[in-house]
């Protein structure tokens, strides 16, 4: 199968694509050899092949559920600029509401 320039034409047309003259050449030509690898694919014979439904060991590996950090919660804390019952302060970003522009 060969796309001519018409179709490359009409398919830029169709997604809205401007293509200068001097490359609808080679986007044929591109657009060709794409083709080309398609119709190489639909050649192989595939009778008597399985589907490969996972790449590898479909298996999964479970870990236990289990703690496996130490609680650094007051160490971290105590690194922060402010706490409050156990809570980070951090300063104000927006101090009002931002004003929102009506229009007519």
């Amino acid at each position: 199968m060969s796309i001519s320039a018409d179709t490359v034409r009409h398919i830029a047309q169709l997604s809205r694509l401007q293509i200068q003259p001097q490359a609808m050449v080679q986007l044929q030509q591109d657009l060709n050899a794409v083709l080309g690898l398609f119709e190489q694919l639909a050649a192989i014979d595939t009778d008597g092949v399985l589907p490969l439904f996972h790449p590898g060991d479909p298996s999964l590996r479970l870990r236990i559920d289990a703690v496996t950090e130490v609680d650094q919660r007051a160490a971290f804390q105590a690194l922060a600029a402010e706490v409050s019952a156990d809570l980070y302060l951090v300063p104000k970003v927006l101090e009002a509401p931002l004003a929102v522009a009506k229009t007519p």
